[in-house]
């Protein structure tokens, strides 16, 4: 029967090193457009509607993603549904709202862990939100930390991300701005939004070897980081390329500022299967740019339904969606 998960069964068997280790299983196998179409959203008057779809080529199920909004009163619902590929049975319907936050930042853990300098790393966070704090946990289980710095315009958001994230083995400094954050870092977190979409981090502040995670201009009106970031990157990496270089704000941005990226950008999945290099010198400024995908929301899903099926947890479908032949 098809298994169902809320939220709260979601996180209790959520475990970020798992959930990396399908992530990077199922990059590695994504290499056919195919398997992943373009994103849908369909909209009327204040509603909209969005699908992410895929088959992966790494395992037995197969799923999409439908987020649900309704613009005027700010609600939003996530359903993650899962078929068996070979039989195309339903085999399990998840509350996909936490799923989003944790596929994020545990992608950008896998990206970080393979573009990072090797070694503990000074992580540089602007952000003191839901993706930022998840973001440094999901690193954490990749990665052993010198320090963490964050900078948010709050000081009170400051002092709640170090005591929320005080259970880590690291020391937590709240920044007086984004630039001290950002001084002396390494790798360099993206999680906020400007309220009037200008860059929150500029390529002028960051030092050489410094590999940058940025995932929060996801369509061309947002904006997270300046061109000069993207002019000084010797590798870009991206988890969906050409909704990267063509609908995110920060690529349109520097293409009209004349920044032509063609020649050092690749796909996440070509990082992960070894078909390119990523860093190649511990000089290099390397940025990883996502916009989500249903590589990770399927992978991180199917990661969850596995664990709650072996665990006793979650509840089961009080009918059947037969499958029908055709």
């Amino acid at each position: 029967m098809t298994l169902l998960l809320d939220d709260t069964t979601v996180q209790s068997v959520f475990d970020w090193k798992p959930a990396i280790a399908a992530l990077r299983e199922a990059y590695a196998a994504a290499s056919e457009e195919s398997r992943f179409p373009e994103r849908t959203i369909a909209r009327g008057g204040t509603s909209m509607l969005r699908t992410m779809s895929g088959v992966p080529g790494s395992g037995e199920l197969m799923g999409l993603k439908t987020i649900a909004g309704a613009i005027g009163v700010r609600q939003f619902s996530y359903l993650i549904s899962l078929f068996d590929q070979q039989s195309a049975e339903l085999v399990a319907l998840l509350d996909g709202n936490s799923i989003t936050g944790f596929r994020t930042a545990a992608t950008s853990a896998l990206a970080a862990d393979l573009l990072a300098v090797p070694g503990p790393v000074t992580v540089g966070v602007i952000g003191s939100g839901f993706e930022a704090k998840k973001h440094v946990r999901a690193l954490a289980a990749v990665r052993e930390f010198d320090a963490v710095r964050v900078f948010s315009p709050r000081a009170e958001s400051r002092a709640r991300f170090a005591e929320e994230l005080a259970d880590l083995d690291t020391s937590i400094v709240p920044a007086e701005s984004p630039q001290a954050a950002v001084a002396g870092a390494n790798l360099v977190i993206c999680a906020a939004r400007s309220y009037d979409e200008s860059p929150i981090l500029l390529g002028e502040w960051l030092k050489p070897g410094t590999t940058v995670v940025s995932i929060g201009s996801t369509v061309r009106e947002q904006r997270e980081v300046d061109p000069e970031v993207i002019a000084r990157a010797d590798v870009v990496i991206t988890d969906v390329l050409e909704e990267v270089l063509h609908d995110s704000g920060d690529l349109i941005a520097a293409a009209a500022a004349g920044i032509d990226v063609t020649d050092r950008i690749a796909a996440l999945s070509d990082l992960v299967s070894g078909r390119h290099p990523g860093r190649t010198t511990a000089e290099q400024i390397v940025v990883y740019k996502s916009v989500g995908s249903a590589v990770q929301d399927l992978a991180v899903a199917a990661m969850c339904a596995d664990a709650a099926r072996k665990a006793g947890l979650g509840s089961e479908l009080p009918i059947r969606i037969q499958p029908v032949r055709k």
